[in-house]
């Protein structure tokens, strides 16, 4: 009987998921850049957007992590779902306290806090995409299993 092995990586799905968030982080961080020089209020409102857009798959994917971090079996292969788990956590705690502060009228809604807060929420967003994509596609024989 051949070794069982475990894909390492993301489900396919999780993936997409995950690419939301690696877009819309950075594209709040942008508008929220663009509000800053120019005062548009428009800018600051897609920010809102792209930061809830965010959120919403970003929930979706945090619950999936949470799962997957409890569900590594194999100590050796818990390192990378839980550290994983981590930086979608932190990810979407941030990315709350950043739509809340974007919720503010005008000015305060950006400035120097919602700025912060949105370059770590884009941070963390493609910190998590390097740290789940950076052992896609490798194969590991399971614990207890003969190789």
């Amino acid at each position: 009987m051949p070794p069982r092995t475990l894909r390492t990586g993301l489900h396919p799905v999780h993936a997409i998921l995950l690419s939301f968030p690696v877009a819309l982080f950075p594209a709040g961080l942008a508008s929220d850049i663009a509000y800053l020089n120019s005062a548009e209020i428009q800018w600051s409102n897609l920010s809102q957007w792209a930061i809830t857009g965010a959120l919403i798959f970003g929930a979706i994917i945090a619950i999936w992590a949470a799962i997957d971090a409890l569900r590594s079996r194999d100590r050796s292969l818990h390192r990378g779902p839980m550290l994983y788990f981590v930086l979608v956590a932190a990810m979407w705690v941030l990315g709350l306290i950043n739509a809340f502060k974007h919720s503010q009228d005008a000015w305060s809604s950006v400035g120097t806090t919602g700025l912060l807060l949105s370059i770590l929420c884009t941070a963390l967003a493609l910190a998590a995409a390097w740290i789940a994509h950076a052992d896609a596609g490798r194969t590991t024989v399971a614990a207890g299993e003969p190789a």
